[in-house]
C-alpha cells in the first residue's frame, strides 16, 4: 500500500508539470512495475497491452463515432438544430440561451465529445446572442455548460472508455446515459430562468418566429433525429452491437455530408487524419493507463481499499458521497481523461464490492466528470471556448457558468440518491 501511495503522489506531480498523460502513466507505471515485479516481465506486459489493445474490436467505434460527428458537422447540421431550437423558444427572456442548451444536447447525440461540441456551438449560438445583447457571461456560460453533455449523451467516448476499463457492457452504458443527459438539458435552461428572473437584462428576449416557421425549422433536424434514432434506437433494440452501431452512424453521416456538397475529397482527407490523430491520441492515453493500472493492480492498492472499506461497516451511498468529492477535488486540478483513467481502476473494485450497479456507476462518474469540464481553475471547455472567442476573458466565462455547475450538483445527488433513473432504459433493454 505505501508503495502505491508513492507511485501514485510521483504520478500526480508529473501532471502537476504538465507532462503529457500518456507519457507520465506509462513511465511510472513502466519503471514501477520494472521495479517491483522484473523487468522481462514489464517488456512482456507493455508488448501484449499495446497489441491487445490495437487489437480490440470495442476500441473501434472510437474512430467511427469521431467521424460521424466531424461529417455531421461539415454538413452543417449544428447551425440547423439551432435554429430549430431557437424558432421555439428564442423569443422568452433567455431564451436563445435555452435553445444553445438544447441543440448542445442534439448535436451531442451524434457527436460524443464535449470539446468538439462546445468549440462547434461557440461559432453557432455567440453570434445571435450578442445580436440581442446578451451578457457574455451567460452565453459563455451555457455554450460551456451545454458542450459537457457531449459525454454523456451518447454515443459516448468516455463512457467507452469506462466500459473498456470496466468490462461494462458499451451498450447499456449509452443507453443509461439518455435520462440523465435530458435531465441535464431541463437543469440547465432551469437555471437559465432563474438567471435571467434575477438579472434580466443578461438574457433579453429574441424575435418571435411566426408558427409556420417553427415547424419548417423542425423538419430540417430530421438528419439529426434519423441517426439518434438508428443508432441508438438499434443498441436498444438489439439489431446492432456499439460497434456495428457506430458504423452505421458514419456510414449515415458519410452520405448525409455527401448529399449536402460539403465535402472534397481534400476535406475527406482531413477528416480522416483528424479522427486517426484523435484516435492514436486516445489510444496512448488508453496503453499508459492500463500500464499503470496493472502496477496498482500488482501493489494490491484496489483489494487494500476495498478491504478497508468493507471494515468501516458504513452505508454504502456515504462511500459514494466520498468518491464523489475526491472527483469533485481532482476535478479541479486534472482533465476528465486523466481523472478517469486515474481513479477508475481505484473505484470501481470498492463500488462493485458494495454491491452497487457498474452502469450506474459509470453515468455517475462521468457527471462528475461533466462538472469538473466546467469548474476552475483547469475546466477543459472554458479553455476551449477563450480559445474560439479571444476576447472573452476566462473570468468571465467561469462567472457564467456557475448557475450551470450548481444545477449539475443538483442532478448528480438526484441520480445517487434515486439509481432506478440511470438504470430504468438499460433494464428494459432487448
Amino acid at each position: 500500500m505505501t508503495a502505491a501511495l508513492g507511485y501514485f503522489t510521483v504520478l500526480i506531480v508529473l501532471l502537476f508539470l504538465r507532462v503529457p498523460v500518456a507519457f507520465a502513466m506509462a513511465s511510472v507505471g513502466i519503471i514501477g512495475f520494472g521495479q517491483y515485479v522484473n523487468w522481462p516481465g514489464t517488456f512482456s506486459m507493455i508488448g501484449r497491452l499495446a497489441f491487445d489493445t490495437a487489437q480490440s474490436s470495442e476500441l473501434s467505434v472510437i474512430p467511427l463515432f469521431v467521424l460521424m460527428g466531424s461529417f455531421i458537422t461539415r454538413a452543417g447540421l449544428a447551425n440547423e438544430l439551432y435554429s430549430a431550437a431557437y424558432a421555439w423558444i428564442g423569443h422568452r427572456r433567455g431564451g436563445l440561451a435555452m435553445a444553445t442548451i438544447i441543440s448542445c444536447g442534439g448535436f451531442a447525440a451524434v457527436c460524443g465529445s464535449s470539446v468538439a461540441t462546445a468549440a462547434t456551438m461557440a461559432k453557432v449560438a455567440m453570434p445571435p446572442m450578442r445580436k440581442f445583447g446578451y451578457a457574455d457571461s451567460l452565453a459563455t456560460g451555457a455554450i460551456a455548460a451545454g458542450g459537457t453533455l457531449g459525454i454523456l449523451i451518447p454515443p459516448s467516448v468516455i463512457l467507452v472508455i469506462y466500459g473498456i476499463l470496466t468490462s461494462t457492457d458499451i451498450g447499456s452504458l449509452f443507453i443509461a446515459g439518455i435520462i440523465p443527459g435530458i435531465l441535464g438539458i431541463i437543469g440547465y435552461n432551469i437555471a437559465i430562468s432563474v438567471a435571467t428572473r434575477l438579472n434580466p437584462e443578461t438574457g433579453p428576449p429574441g424575435e418571435a418566429v411566426p408558427l409556420r416557421e417553427k415547424f419548417k425549422a423542425l423538419t430540417q433536424v430530421w438528419a439529426v433525429l434519423l441517426l439518434f434514432l438508428l443508432v441508438i434506437g438499434g443498441i436498444y433494440a438489439g439489431w446492432f452491437t456499439p460497434t456495428e452501431a457506430a458504423g452505421v452512424g458514419a456510414c449515415g453521416a458519410f452520405f448525409f455530408a455527401l448529399a449536402r456538397r460539403s465535402l472534397t475529397w481534400r476535406i475527406l482527407f482531413e477528416l480522416l487524419a483528424d479522427a486517426a490523430q484523435t484516435t492514436a491520441m486516445l489510444f496512448f492515453i488508453l496503453i499508459g493507463a492500463l500500464i499503470f493500472s496493472n502496477l496498482m493492480n500488482e501493489t494490491g492498492m484496489p483489494e487494500a481499499m476495498g478491504g478497508w472499506v468493507t471494515s468501516l461497516d458504513t452505508h454504502p451511498l456515504i462511500v459514494v458521497a466520498a468518491i464523489m468529492l475526491i472527483y469533485v477535488g481532482l476535478g479541479a486540478v486534472l482533465d476528465s481523461m486523466a481523472m478517469i483513467l486515474l481513479t477508475v481502476p481505484l473505484f470501481f473494485p470498492i463500488v462493485v464490492g458494495l454491491g452497487l450497479d457498474p452502469i450506474w456507476f459509470g453515468i455517475i462518474v462521468v457527471v462528475v466528470t461533466e462538472i469538473s469540464l466546467i469548474t476552475p481553475p483547469v475546466g477543459m471547455n472554458i479553455f476551449v471556448l477563450n480559445t474560439v472567442l479571444p476576447e472573452v476573458g476566462t473570468g468571465t466565462i467561469f462567472r457564467g457558468v456557475t448557475p450551470f455547475w450548481m444545477a449539475d450538483l443538483v442532478r448528480l445527488s438526484i441520480l445517487v440518491l434515486f439509481p432506478a433513473i440511470t438504470l430504468w432504459l438499460p433494464s428494459a433493454m432487448g
